[in-house]
């Protein structure tokens, strides 16, 4: 059989939009000989739709969408992600797959398997399927699976499920298996699919053509990355990696390709560029302004940002303080100019003064402490925010997972903003992107200069807030700190079990009371970019009054 993958790019809620680029992607590939042209998850909605399902038009609009696409079908036959209504008891919906044919009735499948968990919230809204059954189309019988239908035990947090949905089509003699995904981005997830899809071709001898999704929606980045493997669970397509793509695959072919992935922080860069773009292109902002302290954050968020937008609509702005050292204020200088970007100096130490004399009498006879620390991010958040209101910017706030996670960061100061596009990266890894966008990036580009000074990655990081400060007056080294972290917030460990990773005690018990103190700055965040196994912010749900403590 000959499948059109058709990996767009849908926004959420636009249906007459999502329409469009269904359409057009199904006549592209239906011309290039597409028998069956596949669309990802959800894709007249967008994916995920959340409480929009509940709005009294939201699905019968996509269910009229949904037969718009039945009337233009020609000769070659598309599946459809969209929302069906559930006609019977429990849930209002079903998650569903629509097999269009001209001049035949709508077949539809329903999702079995309904993810809760991280991010996903499924279970909230769609009620799964009563039975599966492989559809009947060009003398095949086609096994149509939805995204977490076809991951297998061994893929999943723990086991979760009690059927599978792919053995249920097998036995009922499917000869192909396709999966419409909507699959978000986390590091080497992509990789983790294909094992698992061509494993699964292996046991079953069957060829599988995964279908996935790519865009950023909110904190959600999904890469594309669809492929299809033969029966013997070799590679026969891979399609492009953050970007949309069409393929037409013929699921009998032979010829194994090598799957791709690029190295992390290529890939890392490419997921927050895609992030930053769809965010201000969804939600029709088409500038940015950031604070350039000269540190290594905002350096790399900068650079994200050119990248994702184009230097004409990036400001960087500097607001050196009385702390502020000459070389931060001539780095943050010297990377607007090699980005090409617009650059304002707008120092905040008359404005510091003028504050702070406020406070002459009531704070009489205390000394200065991190109240006139905190001042100072709040003065440039003000001075960062007048110029989004004037200009019509988005903010982006520049702050980093490892600052995030043990509050080394200011509410209402640099914590302000319209979208944290680092706040999942932790500092180790921010270096790591600084290195690379340094080589191997500015190499690919054909701009062999150094993008951003060598001083700022080789400077101790430093606030900058009060004389002589550097990050490692207060945390731990980033190398610990950030291994911690992982235990602690990505894997879920107890202080104890980290301890016996070699850490030493007093380090682990300051870095879990942080993480567990800080919550409710958290809660106050700007949206994210989720890029690991396990973001602060969607998918992670903590109480903030709480008084459990891991003492043990």
């Amino acid at each position: 059989m000959k499948i059109g993958f058709a990996q767009i790019n849908p926004t959420v809620g636009d249906l007459s939009g999502n329409f469009e680029k269904i359409l057009r992607a199904y006549e592209r590939l239906a011309a290039a000989g597409a028998e069956l042209v596949l669309t990802p998850e959800l894709a007249i909605t967008g994916y995920p739709p959340q409480d929009l399902v509940f709005k009294s038009r939201f699905v019968p609009e996509n269910l009229a969408v949904l037969q718009q696409l039945h009337s233009r079908v020609g000769s070659a036959a598309l599946l459809v992600g969209f929302v069906d209504r559930n006609a019977g008891k429990g849930k209002p919906f079903h998650n569903a797959a629509a097999l269009l044919e001209a001049g035949k009735p709508i077949r539809k499948a329903h999702k079995s398997l309904l993810p809760t968990y991280d991010v996903f919230d499924e279970d909230r809204y769609f009620e799964p399927a009563s039975r599966v059954e492989p559809f009947d189309l060009l003398g095949k019988k086609l096994g149509v699976t939805l995204c977490e239908d076809i991951w297998t035990e061994h893929y999943l947090p723990r086991p979760l499920y009690d059927i599978e949905p792919v053995r249920s089509l097998i036995e009922q003699g499917a000869d192909v298996i396709v999966n419409l995904s909507s699959s978000p981005f986390t590091l080497h997830k992509s990789a983790i699919r294909y094992e698992m899809v061509a494993a699964l071709a292996r046991a079953y001898q069957r060829p599988i053509c995964y279908c996935n999704v790519v865009g950023g929606n909110d904190q959600l980045v999904f890469d594309g990355n669809s492929i299809a493997v033969n029966p013997a669970g070799e590679l026969i397509a891979q399609l492009a990696a953050f970007r949309e793509d069409e393929k037409v695959v013929d699921t009998e072919s032979t010829s194994a390709i090598e799957f791709h992935e690029g190295k992390t922080p290529e890939v890392l860069f490419a997921a927050l560029s895609l992030g930053v773009r769809d965010y201000f292109r969804k939600c029709n902002f088409r500038s940015a302004v950031i604070g350039l302290s000269g540190g290594v954050d905002s350096a790399v968020t900068a650079v994200i940002a050119v990248d994702a937008l184009g230097a004409k609509n990036v400001t960087g702005v500097s607001m050196p303080s009385p702390y502020s050292s000459r070389g931060s204020i001539d780095d943050a200088r010297a990377l607007a100019r090699n980005l090409g970007i617009k650059f304002l100096e707008v120092p905040i130490t008359d404005a510091f003064t003028a504050f702070k004399s406020q406070f002459a009498e009531v704070f009489k006879g205390l000394p200065e402490n991190e109240t006139e620390e905190n001042m100072q991010p709040r003065l440039r958040a003000m001075t960062l925010m007048a110029l989004s209101n004037k200009f019509g910017h988005l903010l982006l706030t520049t702050g980093n997972k490892s600052e995030l996670a043990v509050g080394y960061c200011t509410m209402y100061g640099d914590m302000a903003g319209g979208l944290a596009v680092i706040s999942d990266v932790p500092k180790t890894m921010v270096y790591e992107l600084a290195h690379w966008i340094n080589s191997d990036h500015s190499s690919r580009s054909g701009d062999r200069r150094e993008i951003i000074p060598g001083s700022i990655i080789e400077k101790a990081p430093s606030a900058e807030l009060k004389p002589n400060q550097t990050d490692q007056d207060v945390l731990p080294p980033y190398e610990i700190l950030d291994e911690i972290l992982r235990l602690y917030v990505e894997e879920n460990l107890s202080a104890r079990d980290i301890i016996t990773h070699g850490f030493d005690e007093k380090t682990v018990r300051w870095v879990q009371r942080r993480v567990d103190l800080n919550e409710y700055k958290r809660e106050q965040a700007a949206p994210g970019l989720k890029v690991t196994s396990r973001a602060f912010g969607v998918g992670r749900r903590m109480p903030i009054a709480q008084k459990y403590v891991d003492a043990n």
